[in-house]
């Protein structure tokens, strides 16, 4: 297999405020660049925080002009990079929970979260998915948080051939143990690895577990962070073989 190095951005996010949260992601993938990451997975809605009541007012189009500084980084340092928006397809159209995956070779792709928590339909619609990634030999499918709750989610990616299953969450410390057990047991079960970045902190009133982590297509654990905190968790591929670091991210 040829050498791979994948890594979960487990982000603080400043509630609601865009171009706050747009620095600190730079400053995120150019700490993932300085270390060899090629793709840099950023928790559900990384850019503003899981702030239901905001998302109206903040919600996007994918292709916004906001987020092209974000688009030309990933670009440049060659990082391929899926962040977490409220957007809009049209401009009358309902407000989703979208991931969106700015390539390194500048195209832009747009997956929106198929499977709504309790409580998420008073602000966002479910969405349709999206396209799996391609990133040399490797597929890659998104998942959005309670997404991966449906087992039938992990199971139609790895028919579609995925074997890397890659989640931005919101997870507390109460649904920490359930929901990386069904993670763990997704890669085991379809041969992914599975990759989970949970949030760093406090989000929209939920106090985040942080503890994002990196399984093998065996099920068994590469990496996972201590804690909360702006950190990387690292999952390097060579040859067959993983290894893992989690790396402190110091706010600039």
């Amino acid at each position: 297999m040829t050498t791979l190095t994948i890594a979960a951005a487990q982000s603080i996010s400043i509630a609601g405020d865009l171009h706050a949260n747009i620095a600190r992601h730079q400053h995120f993938i150019q700490v993932a660049a300085e270390q060899g990451v090629q793709l840099l997975v950023f928790p559900e809605l990384s850019l503003t925080g899981y702030e239901r009541g905001l998302a109206a007012q903040l919600a996007i189009a994918p292709d916004a002009a906001v987020l092209q500084p974000l688009r030309d980084l990933a670009r440049e340092l060659s990082v391929t990079t899926v962040v977490g928006m409220p957007i809009r397809l049209s401009a009358d159209s309902p407000v989703l929970i979208g991931a969106l995956v700015l390539a390194a070779d500048g195209s832009l792709g747009v997956y929106t979260k198929q499977h709504l928590h309790s409580g998420e339909e008073v602000a966002f619609a479910p969405g349709s998915g999206g396209s799996l990634l391609t990133l040399g030999n490797d597929t890659i499918a998104l998942a959005v948080c309670a997404d991966f709750s449906h087992a039938s989610h992990a199971a139609a990616a790895a028919d579609k051939g995925a074997n890397f299953y890659a989640a931005g969450v919101l997870i507390t410390e109460g649904g920490y143990a359930p929901d990386t057990a069904l993670l763990q047991g997704y890669a085991g079960e379809h041969s992914m690895v599975v990759l989970m970045a949970n949030h760093g902190g406090a989000t929209g009133g939920w106090e985040s577990a942080g503890r994002s982590a990196i399984w093998a297509s065996d099920g068994s654990l590469i990496t996972a962070a201590p804690g909360t905190g702006d950190l990387l968790v690292i999952a390097r591929r060579n040859a067959s073989e993983w290894s893992g670091e989690v790396v402190t991210v110091v706010s600039t």
